[in-house]
C-alpha cells in the first residue's frame, strides 16, 4: 500500500532531494541578507560534513544573558519555484519565495526579535 500523503506532497519532496545545489546557493543569498542585519549563521550544508542531511541556515541573535535561532530550509513549491521555510515548523513556516530574499531576512529579523522579547510580536 502506497503512502497516504497526498501526490502534490510527495512529488515537492521528490523535487527537493536532488536540488541541494539550489538550496544551498539560496541559503547562502540569505547568509549575505542576515550579516547585513547584524545576525551571526551558521551554514550547516558543507558536503563532506553533513552529506545526506538537508541544507539548513542556523541564524543567531545573540545578547548577554541568552541567544535564540532559527533554522531555515529550502524547499520546492508548486510552479517550480522554491521557497524559505522555517524548518522547526515545517512547511507550515512559510517565510518567502526564494526569489525575495530581503523579505525572507525580514521575517528572519521579525522571528528572532519576536523569540528575544516575546512582547513584539
Amino acid at each position: 500500500m502506497g503512502s497516504l500523503r497526498p501526490l502534490n506532497v510527495r512529488l515537492l519532496r521528490w523535487r527537493t532531494r536532488p536540488g541541494r545545489a539550489t538550496a544551498i546557493r539560496n541559503l547562502d543569498l540569505l547568509a549575505v541578507a542576515v550579516q547585513a542585519k547584524s545576525y551571526r549563521y551558521v551554514k550547516l550544508y558543507q558536503a563532506d560534513e553533513l552529506p545526506a542531511r538537508p541544507p539548513l541556515l542556523w541564524v543567531f541573535a545573540l545578547s548577554p544573558d541568552d541567544h535564540v535561532r532559527v533554522a531555515v530550509s529550502v524547499h520546492a513549491v508548486p510552479g517550480g519555484g522554491w521557497a524559505y521555510y522555517d524548518a522547526g515548523r515545517g512547511r507550515r513556516g512559510y517565510l518567502s519565495p526564494c526569489g525575495d530574499t530581503k523579505r525572507a531576512a525580514d521575517h528572519v529579523d521579525a522571528l528572532l526579535k519576536h523569540r528575544m522579547f516575546p512582547s513584539t510580536w
